[in-house]
């Protein structure tokens, strides 16, 4: 029996996974290349703004593309940054959801001090100018085009717009990817009729516009936000659609 039983018994000895796991990616990080975004994956399309006589409105569609496929159809693209700036953000998602968790930090930042100072809009668009620049310095850009809609501090309505190399700059209406040939003629044609446009007859507008967009744009969807800017604060609308006649696509020819 006594050799049956014996002192000297195998203990599995511990294992530390989390050094392991370390120790892993580690050596990776050591033998690969420094690696960076190519292309974007899930993207986003145009992003719309106008400025009013009393305020902003900028709006998107909730489309995220997934290359050529429709895939994430809840994709919301404007970001309330405080109660005075909203952006909105075209291009590769991950990284618009980058800039709004660095946007998130400085509102925190700026609760925490508690001295009643705030970013304005043209803080935002000039801080946001720089760390696209930046980022573009490094070859390692930030693939997105950001819209900047707010109030100065003075409570002058402001406009800016910012691409992924650094380009920016203000004016009375902006538009991103396909919306800057289709739609940034509409509502510069609306400005001349109207030069004194207010922010509900802004919103028909970016209505027309995001309707025109999903006629002509293969990555643009028939539902999306609008959000707006005046003396009141900032919002932004649930999603919306409106209504579309297809009955026009059996005039064309010549496409069979």
């Amino acid at each position: 029996m006594a050799g049956l039983f014996s002192n000297n018994l195998h203990v599995p000895k511990n294992v530390d996974m989390k050094d392991r796991v370390a120790d892993f990616w580690r050596t990776d990080a050591e033998t690969d290349p420094i690696k960076h975004t190519l292309r974007p994956i899930v993207t986003g399309t145009s992003v719309l703004g106008v400025k009013c006589v009393d305020g902003v409105v900028i709006a998107a569609d909730t489309l995220g593309s997934y290359g050529s496929l429709a895939r994430f159809r809840d994709v919301q693209r404007l970001m309330k940054v405080n109660d005075s700036v909203l952006i909105g953000g075209f291009g590769d998602y991950a990284d618009f959801q980058h800039i709004m968790k660095l946007l998130n930090q400085h509102s925190i930042d700026d609760a925490v001090i508690g001295d009643g100072v705030y970013r304005d809009a043209p803080s935002i668009h000039n801080w946001m100018r720089c760390v696209l620049y930046n980022r573009r310095s490094k070859f390692n850009p930030l693939w997105n085009t950001i819209i900047v809609a707010g109030k100065t501090y003075s409570g002058e309505p402001y406009l800016g717009y910012v691409d992924k190399i650094g380009v920016s700059f203000e004016d009375k209406s902006v538009a991103t990817g396909f919306g800057s040939y289709i739609a940034q003629p509409m509502m510069r044609r609306a400005l001349e009729e109207n030069p004194n446009m207010t922010c509900a007859q802004a919103r028909v507008l970016m209505a027309r516009c995001l309707k025109v967009l999903f006629y002509r744009d293969c990555r643009a969807l028939n539902r999306f936000q609008i959000g707006t800017v005046t003396s009141d604060g900032c919002e932004i609308s649930e999603p919306m659609s409106t209504d579309t006649d297809w009955s026009i696509g059996a005039n064309p020819s010549g496409y069979e």
